[in-house]
C-alpha cells in the first residue's frame, strides 16, 4: 500500500491512471494526451509498473500498457478503512479542536498571576458500584492508575493516601514527556468523601478536590468539585485542559468499573 500510495502522488503518474482507467493505450498515445516526452511518459509507466499497477504488452513496434484493477482495488479498500477509522474517531478530533479553543480564550484572561484563583468546577457521574468499589478505585494505587489519566497517557505514579495528611501524588506520561503533581490529603472518610490537594509542578497552579460519593438508585453518585489557586499566566494552557480532561479521566472510571462489574 505504501508504495502504490508514493507512486501516485506523483501527478502524472496520476494522471497516466485517468487515461489507462478508461482504456489500454500506447506510450505515443498517452504521450500526446498528457503532453509529456516519451522518455518520460516510459519511466512513469515503468514505475507504475513496479508495483503493479500496469501491464505492458509489446505488440510489434508499439507498446500498449493496460491498467491492473486488482491492485487499485486493495489501495482503495484501505483508503476506505482509513476513512472509515477516522469517522469512527472524529469525536477525537472534536475535543482537540474544544481543546485548542479553551487554551485561546484562557491565554486571553491570563493578564496577571492569580488570575484564575477562586474558579471552581464541578462533575457527576453514576457509577454502577456500590460507594466501597468506587472508593477503593480513588484510594488503591493500582486501579487508580487504571483509569486517571486522559487518553495517550499513561499513570506511572498515583497514590492518594485516605487519611488527614496522606500524601497525594499523581504523575504521568506520554510521548512528549512526563507531568507531575503532589499535594496532601485532608479528609478521608471512607466510602462518602475525599478531599485532597494537587500542585501542578511545573504549570504553576494548584487545586483543591473535594470528592463525595452518595448512594444512587443505580449504584453511586459521584460528585467532584475542584477549585483552583496559585495560578500564573504560565498556567493558562493547562487551566484550559481541565473540564475536558476530568470529563475523558471520568469516562475512563466509568467503563473501568463496568468492565469490573461485567
Amino acid at each position: 500500500m505504501e508504495q502504490i500510495a508514493a507512486v501516485l502522488g506523483d501527478g502524472a503518474r496520476w494522471r497516466l491512471v485517468e487515461l489507462l482507467a478508461e482504456r489500454p493505450r500506447s506510450v505515443g498515445e498517452l504521450a500526446e494526451l498528457t503532453g509529456l516526452r516519451q522518455p518520460q511518459t516510459t519511466k512513469h509507466l515503468q514505475a507504475l509498473g513496479r508495483v503493479g499497477l500496469v501491464t505492458v504488452f509489446p505488440l510489434g513496434q508499439r507498446r500498449v500498457y493496460a491498467l491492473e484493477g486488482e491492485p487499485l482495488t486493495a489501495f482503495a479498500d484501505r483508503l476506505r478503512q482509513l476513512a472509515s477509522s477516522a469517522g469512527a474517531h472524529a469525536g477525537e478530533r472534536d475535543v482537540l479542536a474544544r481543546y485548542r479553543d479553551a487554551i485561546s480564550r484562557e491565554t486571553a484572561l491570563a493578564d496577571r498571576d492569580s488570575w484564575a484563583d477562586g474558579r471552581t468546577f464541578s462533575f457527576e457521574r453514576v457509577l454502577p458500584a456500590s460507594a466501597e468499589i468506587v472508593w477503593r478505585h480513588w484510594v488503591e494505587p493500582d486501579l487508580l492508575a487504571s483509569w486517571w489519566a486522559p487518553p495517550s497517557m499513561t499513570v506511572t505514579e498515583g497514590l492518594l493516601e485516605p487519611r488527614a495528611g496522606g500524601r497525594a501524588v499523581l504523575e504521568y506520561r506520554d510521548a512528549d514527556g512526563r507531568y507531575r503533581s503532589e499535594g496532601t490529603v485532608h479528609e478521608a472518610t471512607p466510602y462518602k468523601r475525599l478531599v485532597f490537594d494537587l500542585a501542578v509542578l511545573g504549570a504553576s497552579f494548584s487545586a483543591t478536590y473535594d470528592v463525595a460519593l452518595n448512594a444512587a438508585a443505580d449504584g453511586t453518585r459521584l460528585r467532584l468539585d475542584l477549585r483552583l489557586d496559585d495560578a500564573t499566566v504560565a498556567a493558562a494552557p493547562s487551566i484550559a485542559g481541565i473540564e475536558t480532561g476530568w470529563n475523558q479521566v471520568l469516562d475512563n472510571l466509568t467503563r473501568v468499573i463496568q468492565g469490573a462489574q461485567s
